[in-house]
Order: C-alpha cells, then sequence, then structure tokens
C-alpha cells in the first residue's frame, strides 16, 4: 500500500472537495481511502509514504487529445522550400511528410518522449490520435507497449485516411480493430482503444461507410472543422456540413470525438449536442496554426461535452489551461469571461471524457478511482481552499512545481527524479531516432 498525505488535498469530489491537511491511500492501483494525515498514518502505519510536504495534492491530469508521433520534429527546421503560408500547407509539408518518415520504432520512441515529459508535468492519462502510414501495423500495439512499460494509461486509436491510397486506409482500418479488440479482451485500467478517423477532407464515403460497418468499435476519434476551408469543401463536395456527414455515417455518439469543431455552426452544435459527442478544444495548436478559436463559450452554454487538449504541441495541461483562458478572453473581447468554463473542461470534462473508455474511474481522489495523483511544491502566498483552487493552478504552480506524480498507485517520479525510467537513456535514442527521421523526411 501507497499512503501520499501531509499536503493541501484538492479531491475534485463535490462531496469533500479538500483537506487542509489530507491523505490518500492507495492499494493495487486504487483509492481506498482519503481523509486526514495524522487519521490514514495512524491506521496504516505499515503503508509506504510519501511525503507531500505541504504541497497541493491533486488527481493525475488528463489530456483529451495528443499526437505521440510528433516528439521527434522538435527544433527541425525543414529542408528549404516555400513556408507554409495556411493550416492545409502546414498539413502537406511538415506533418504528412513527418508520418510518412516514422517506422514502428520511431513510433515507439516518440511516444516514449511524451510519456517521459507527461509525467513530468503530472499529466496521467491521454487519449492519442497516431498517424504513421508507412508503419500502420503494429504501431497502435507498440505505442501501448510503451505507455504499459511508462507506467500510465492512454486511449489509443490509428487515424485512417485516404491521403496515401486505398491499401493504407484499409490497413488503417484493420489496426483500429485488431486493437480494439485486443484492449477489449484486457481489463481496459490503462490501455484502451477508440477508432481514429483523420478528417472529412481526407476520407471518402466509401471509406466512411468501411469504418461505419466495423461494427461497435469505441466510438471515434476524428478533427472536424480545423482549418478554415473544411466547412466550405466539405458542402461542395457533398452537400453537407462535416458534423452533419459523419452524423449520416453513425460516427457521432457517446463515445465519440470532435476535435476542433472551430468552424461548426450552430446547426452543428445542435447535432453535437443530441448526440451526446464530446469535443476537444486544442487553443495552443489553434493559435499556432493560426485557424481560428473554437467558440467555447457558446458550445459550453448549449450543453456540449467540452475537453481539453494539446494537439501535440505539449505534453502539460497547466499550460493549455492557461491558453485556452487567455484566449477565450481574447477571442471575445472581454477579459472577464471563462473563469467558470475553463477549469471545469481541464478538471471536470476530461475526467469525464475518459471515463467513457476506461473500466476504472479516473479524475477524483475517491475511494475505488484510479490511483493516479500529482504534488506539486506549491506554498500559496493567499489562502487557497476549493472554491479558489482553480485560479492558484492558472496563475501559480506550473508543471515546474511538480515534485511527485503517482500513477496505478504506483510512484513514478519522486522528488523530482523518475524512479524507474531512464531520461538520459531515452532521450538519447530519441536523438539517434530523429536524424533517421529527418534524412527521410
Amino acid at each position: 500500500m501507497l499512503l501520499v498525505g501531509n499536503g493541501r488535498l484538492v479531491t475534485r469530489d463535490p462531496d469533500r472537495p479538500f483537506l487542509a491537511d489530507g491523505a490518500v491511500l492507495c492499494d493495487q492501483g486504487l483509492i481506498v481511502e482519503v481523509g486526514p494525515t495524522d487519521e490514514l498514518k495512524a491506521r496504516h502505519g505499515d503503508a509506504e509514504f510519501l511525503d507531500a510536504r505541504g504541497g497541493l495534492v491533486h488527481p493525475g491530469l488528463i489530456n483529451a487529445h495528443m499526437h505521440y508521433y510528433s516528439a521527434l520534429v522538435r527544433g527541425f527546421g525543414g529542408k528549404g522550400g516555400e513556408p507554409a503560408a495556411d493550416f492545409v500547407q502546414v498539413l502537406e509539408r511538415l506533418w504528412w511528410r513527418l508520418d510518412k518518415a516514422l517506422d514502428v520504432e520511431d513510433v515507439k520512441v516518440s511516444a516514449e518522449v511524451c510519456l517521459l515529459e507527461a509525467i513530468r508535468c503530472g499529466c496521467t492519462c491521454m487519449l492519442d490520435h497516431h498517424a504513421s502510414p508507412n508503419a500502420i501495423t503494429g504501431s497502435l500495439f507498440a505505442i501501448a507497449e510503451a505507455v504499459e512499460r511508462m507506467g500510465l494509461s492512454a486511449c489509443l486509436c490509428y487515424e485512417v485516411s485516404d491521403r496515401d491510397g486505398e491499401d493504407k486506409a484499409l490497413e488503417g482500418i484493420k489496426e483500429n480493430r485488431e486493437f480494439i479488440d485486443h484492449a477489449n479482451r484486457g481489463d481496459r485500467r490503462r490501455i484502451a482503444g477508440t477508432f481514429g478517423l483523420h478528417a472529412s477532407l481526407t476520407l471518402s464515403d466509401k471509406t466512411l461507410d468501411l469504418c461505419a460497418s466495423s461494427g461497435d468499435y469505441q466510438g471515434f476519434h476524428v478533427h472536424v472543422a480545423e482549418g478554415q476551408t473544411d466547412e466550405p469543401e466539405c458542402r461542395r463536395r457533398h452537400g453537407l456540413s462535416i458534423v452533419d456527414r459523419f452524423r449520416r455515417f453513425g460516427l457521432l455518439g457517446p463515445k465519440s470525438m470532435a476535435i476542433h469543431c472551430i468552424h461548426v455552426d450552430d446547426e452543428e452544435m445542435e447535432i453535437l449536442k443530441d448526440t451526446n459527442t464530446a469535443v476537444v478544444h486544442n487553443p495552443e495548436s489553434n493559435m499556432g496554426n493560426a485557424v481560428g478559436a473554437a467558440k467555447v463559450l457558446k458550445m459550453t452554454e448549449r450543453g456540449i461535452l467540452l475537453g481539453l487538449g494539446t494537439d501535440g504541441y505539449v505534453c502539460d495541461m497547466l499550460r493549455s489551461y492557461a491558453m485556452a483562458n487567455a484566449l477565450v478572453k481574447h477571442s471575445v473581447g472581454h477579459p472577464n469571461v471563462g473563469w467558470g468554463e475553463m477549469p471545469t473542461i481541464l478538471f471536470q470534462n476530461n475526467f469525464e471524457i475518459a471515463n467513457r473508455y476506461f473500466s476504472v474511474k479516473r479524475g477524483v481522489l475517491k475511494e475505488g478511482w484510479a490511483a493516479d495523483l500529482v504534488v506539486f511544491d506549491y506554498d500559496p502566498p493567499t489562502p487557497l481552499s476549493h472554491q479558489n483552487v482553480n485560479g492558484h493552478l492558472l496563475f501559480g504552480p506550473l508543471t515546474s512545481h511538480v515534485v511527485h506524480t503517482v500513477a496505478d498507485g504506483k510512484v513514478l517520479y519522486k522528488d523530482r527524479n523518475f524512479t524507474t525510467l531512464d531520461p538520459k537513456e531515452i532521450m538519447a535514442r530519441a536523438r539517434e531516432r530523429a536524424v533517421k527521421v529527418w534524412e527521410r523526411f
């Protein structure tokens, strides 16, 4: 058993949201008790004690949309040619060339880099969206192996697309099917699967029909209305909005995720709400690609389940939280909006989205829930309680303050050091693989 205590405990449990000096008892990957530190230490003196030393104890963070395969492009300056001038060119000149340059070992190493950084940032669970057109078969299994070895949790999928031809699309469908079947044969506590699709602009009706007829495969994870031309092009080619097109193929529902949704209209929002499809906002990526700002306030007002992701930019969810807070204010031109919506998106909705896929609930420090938690070395300069903790997390303990990370009841990061992993070895191997990827780019 592991007892994490002597900290300001933020549980995210509405029945018991905050303990000034609280502790969490973990056993076999689950939380078995939450209470005052002195009481739990007195009853469980034989448990290993992880001292928060007065820091902030919080549920492990969740990233609702990630691209593990993006890590090996960091620092890459390209190989000449005209720089991208719009989002489609960003895809064509960077990401669709990078993913073709990856082999299965590159995929695994890139995932390890992201997982290592996630541990440092207190992120214990990610919903990943993968692409490697020249290394499709076995790619999700390689990522799952990395996730399990590194100690975190992930819901994985392969993005089916027609952009590399019919054979690659069929291979992507097969990889999704086989991996989801594999994940569903397990206990789905830490590894789950969903069915990945790229985006409407690279998916034919024939391919969508094949994906939709694949059976009950845990819903679909797909980019929606990210670029400025996506919607008008879909209406020109198919006579439908993107969301309506996906609905007609049966791709929306309570286990599906529509990523970005920057340019959806009111009618599409109603479809997303009516089908209980989750939407995931990726503020830093949207700003970096200059594609616009999602109408997050309108979507939350309509009752759409809206989560927060990083789209492969970073593994730092508190950084994404800060970006989301600033972007919503900037995009609507009002400094006093988003204060309630943004923390709900990260600290409540992301947990709800993840809990659609895994067999064990996570995101609340509560008996029977996953023993995933993070400890911030944060001594607040002002009073801290459950009423104002979101403001402290927004402006105070950035993820450089993470001192301990626990996932599945195991201490992965203690006193800012990895307990079971060698970060130098992982990064050295990544640099070796990156050189080869850059040569193939």
